[in-house]
């Protein structure tokens, strides 16, 4: 079994950015932290992306301006818990309080393993 992280890029609508900023701030991360093995939850803070690469292309609504990372035991273990968390009434709580759940404009979830040390 190989251990993995999940991460989660988004990229809100600018005009919605700073509530929800603030509502990450105060109830999100902090409640995902808890109760997620969260590496990190990052926010946007206005420094211009750096975009490279023999063929670079930004996406039509920008880059991500949230990132959030998890660890997990397995894609199996996080298949079967991801939902059930999300799903719970404490996380709809905090979720009922989100500045405008429709301001995802893009979604952006990854999995990947760490590089051997080798």
């Amino acid at each position: 079994m190989t251990e993995i992280v999940e991460i989660r890029d988004y990229t809100i609508e600018s005009e919605w950015i700073d509530a929800y900023k603030r509502w990450a701030d105060d109830h999100a991360a902090p409640w995902l932290r808890a109760n997620l093995n969260v590496i990190d939850f990052w926010l946007d803070d206005g420094i211009e992306a750096e975009v490279g690469g023999s063929a670079p292309q930004v996406s039509a609504h920008g880059q991500p301006n949230v990132c959030w990372i998890i660890r997990w035991p397995s894609k199996a273990a996080r298949d079967e818990q991801f939902r059930t968390i999300m799903d719970s009434d404490e996380w709809q709580a905090i979720w009922a309080k989100h500045p405008n759940p429709g301001a995802y404009l893009q979604t952006n979830v990854r999995f990947m393993r760490a590089a051997s040390a080798e």
